[in-house]
């Protein structure tokens, strides 16, 4: 039998309803959440979603929350790193320089 959504994917369950945006949309971010994704404590690429926000390796079967669609959100990995100390918040002064700025004014 021939595959019937080889250009639409998952999306194709929507037929012609809802736009090709839309449908465009769903089908990029259904694919990028099914796909195996690589674990945060052994590294092997078999982390599966279990739920919304719920993600599972089964290699080591650990659990750990994660984004909606991806186990690694773009916000996370920012807190990640000012949490490292590699980066500083954008918005982000000391007291001292918000002084300085009074004073300069």
């Amino acid at each position: 039998m021939a595959k019937r959504t080889r250009k639409v994917g998952p999306a194709g369950r929507f037929q012609s309803r809802y736009g090709v945006k839309a449908r465009t949309i769903v089908r990029n971010v259904e694919l990028a959440q099914k796909q195996k994704h690589i674990c945060p404590s052994c590294g092997h690429k078999k982390v599966k979603r279990i739920s919304t926000s719920i993600w599972r390796c089964g290699k080591c079967n650990i659990k750990f929350a994660g984004g909606a669609y991806l186990p690694k959100t773009e916000s996370g990995q920012n807190v990640e790193k000012i949490l490292r100390g590699e980066a500083v918040p954008k918005d982000f002064t000391s007291q001292e320089d918000r002084k300085k700025e009074d004073e300069k004014k």
